[in-house]
């Protein structure tokens, strides 16, 4: 059974003070920390996918515990670049780790300390806020292997505190939630009650494409694929017209998206619309076209539409 974190709340004291603060997500490609937001968070803010580096810029999810507003700052996956979106995506992630009041350092338990979560542990010396351990996926691995895994970690780096969870299904995280509630500064909420993401709908919407996507064609395809809401149309049936581009490298990319007859961005296109319809609580008429536009990973525009600053 998932627990909510929302659910196991206990009742607000409403002479209590307000608490709020950004907490920052930051671990290895892959280590759950998207899975885990939208746990906490308990919506989808975030995308999920097998691929690594699935985030690219900085997502912020908002969750309201007991009296506490927590901002999670999504950050991508840190690992060492190769390329100049990679450079982007990595210096985006520890410029998320520095806005955090406190970071979550997340580790796959499975996994272990080796590789992208070695360099992270060894990088933390230049983060100065302080910082909590989160191992995660502790229902794959025997209990002696996690209690070597967290003194390793705490080896390495300086943690005040580690708790041992499941993003998936949520064990652990109302301790989290716990902790992070009562831990924050005194303070006014940042955002309304009800809202829960600082990402615009159009950009969400092509978030969720984007993820159904790689979910799609996670072998075929290459990561360098980006979609664009370009139209956002309310109509006077309370529905909303959605057009979105898929942008691609190559004429051989192009194909795999359409698929044969036009059957996978078909399949792609009814589970994005049912997802957002999902999240508007509105009908939703999707249409997905593809474009092949060559080397967009070094066109600064597309940077800017994505959320990152276009490293020189």
């Amino acid at each position: 059974m998932t627990d909510s974190p929302e659910q196991d709340a206990p009742p607000s004291d409403p002479q209590a003070p307000t608490r709020s603060g950004f907490v920052a997500l930051i671990g290895a490609p892959n280590a759950g920390k998207s899975t885990l937001m939208n746990q906490l968070v308990g919506a989808k803010v975030s995308i999920v996918s097998h691929k690594v580096q699935t985030t690219r810029a900085i997502v912020r999810g908002i969750a309201i515990h007991d009296r506490t507003q927590i901002v999670f700052i999504d950050t991508p996956g840190i690992f060492t670049p190769k390329r100049r979106l990679d450079r982007a995506m990595v210096t985006s992630a520890w410029g998320g780790a520095k806005d955090g009041d406190l970071v979550l350092v997340m580790i796959d338990a499975e996994r272990g300390i080796k590789g992208d979560a070695e360099a992270l542990l060894d990088s933390l010396a230049d983060v100065h806020h302080p910082k909590v351990l989160v191992l995660n996926k502790i229902d794959q691995v025997k209990r002696d292997t996690l209690l070597a895994l967290t003194a390793a970690c705490h080896e390495k780096a300086e943690f005040s505190e580690t708790f041992m969870i499941s993003a998936l299904t949520g064990s652990g995280c109302k301790d989290l939630m716990d902790y992070l509630a009562k831990t924050l500064p005194e303070g006014p909420w940042y955002y309304p009650e009800d809202q829960i993401s600082d990402l615009p709908m159009r950009q969400l919407a092509a978030e969720i494409t984007r993820e159904k996507l790689y979910l799609r064609l996670h072998q075929e395809l290459p990561y360098a694929s980006h979609v664009e809401t370009e139209r956002w149309e309310e109509k006077k049936d309370g529905s909303v017209r959605i057009e979105q581009v898929i942008y691609v490298e190559r004429d051989s990319q192009k194909k795999i998206v359409l698929g044969h007859k036009g059957e996978t961005i078909k399949a792609i296109g009814q589970a994005a619309r049912k997802e957002i319809a999902e999240i508007l609580e509105q009908k939703v008429h999707l249409f997905l076209f593809v474009k092949v536009r060559s080397n967009w990973g070094n066109d600064p525009e597309r940077y800017r539409e994505i959320g990152l600053e276009f490293p020189h």
